[in-house]
């Protein structure tokens, strides 16, 4: 990620990471509209570097105490890691998590989650994605999850995404499984007390988005 200051002198900005031997042709391509952009945002951009969870020196790249020739490093922001320190603290950053843009435009609409498991048994999140503009193009709809507030855990975290390429004003119904038995453990929390990941019964939210400072569409899912 970099600041952009001179964000509002241009008119636009690609963000091309290693592109190979054929950037030229591919960038071309996107510029003349016969491609679409359809990336998304691994990281988060910030406003400001103070805007950042490593913003001090403590934090990065870390104090050497005199005479020990050790670096430490103070992870200050504890749960709080990328894009959920920005939901966290409440800071607006430049270009969030997930973010991209499209020649075309995109609506979400008649959102279904399985309104309840055990916390072993997958929950299904159902969408219809609508094409609303007049360009061919492919969306990235982003499933995020929000834990009671009792596991600690900050913010919303990414617990699914998928692609689908639409027409001009075609739609299509897209299906996402949030599994518990992965290896991301989506349902759970790390619990010091037991040591071990831990599933907190109580009402847990769905939440639909274009990128992690998006909110589309909203569910409750009861695990428990």
């Amino acid at each position: 990620a970099t600041t952009m200051p001179w964000l509002s002198q241009v008119k636009g900005v690609i963000e091309a990471w290693y592109p190979g031997q054929e950037q030229g042709t591919a960038l071309a391509r996107l510029l003349f509209g016969d491609a679409n952009f359809t990336g998304r945002l691994p990281m988060t951009f910030p406003a400001s570097l103070a805007d950042t969870p490593t913003s001090t020196p403590a934090q990065y790249p870390g104090i050497v105490p005199a005479g020990s020739g050790i670096r430490q490093v103070s992870y200050s922001e504890g749960l709080a890691v990328g894009y959920k320190w920005y939901q966290a603290e409440h800071i607006a950053p430049l270009f969030p998590f997930g973010y991209g843009l499209s020649y075309t435009s995109f609506g979400y609409r008649h959102l279904v989650v399985t309104r309840q498991t055990d916390g072993r048994q997958p929950v299904t999140v159902s969408l219809d994605v609508r094409n609303d503009g007049s360009r061919t193009g492919t969306d990235t709809p982003q499933v995020y999850l929000t834990l009671p507030a009792a596991t600690g855990e900050p913010g919303r975290r990414l617990v699914g995404f998928s692609q689908v390429t639409l027409r001009p004003g075609q739609d299509e119904r897209v299906s996402i499984t949030i599994d518990p038995g992965s290896a991301q453990h989506p349902l759970s929390y790390w619990s010091t007390a037991s040591n071990s990941w831990a599933t907190l019964p109580g009402q847990y939210q769905v939440t639909v988005a274009s990128s992690a400072g998006d909110v589309a569409l909203t569910a409750p899912v009861l695990v428990g």
